[in-house]
């Protein structure tokens, strides 16, 4: 299973690739998405800080696959991509939560 690209910064790991072998459907549309929406995917469900919340977004990562939809929702992007700039809405959104 294709699962990630040498140009962007983040591996799939294992429980995602476990959750997406288990769903024929979700894993043929994780294979039909871009490499950068996978890597989009990737950042969401391992940027979170706790293990209940990360098995969760693999919950509903799993359940948008299967529904045919091609991005996390409601997801700034992926900040740790080297190969452009930053946007000025990821820029505010991440200095907004600096200051919490």
């Amino acid at each position: 299973m294709k699962t990630d690209s040498p140009n962007l910064p983040h591996k799939a790991p294992k429980d995602l690739l476990d959750a997406l072998t288990d769903s024929k459907v979700a894993s043929t549309a994780w294979k039909d998405i871009t490499p950068l929406a996978r890597n989009e995917f990737i950042c969401w469900v391992t940027s979170t800080k706790q293990d209940k919340t990360r098995a969760r977004r693999i919950e509903v990562a799993i359940d948008k696959l299967e529904k045919g939809e091609r991005r996390p929702c409601c997801w700034i992007g992926c900040t740790h991509r080297t190969d452009k700039p930053m946007s000025r809405s990821q820029k505010y959104i991440l200095e907004k939560r600096s200051k919490k």
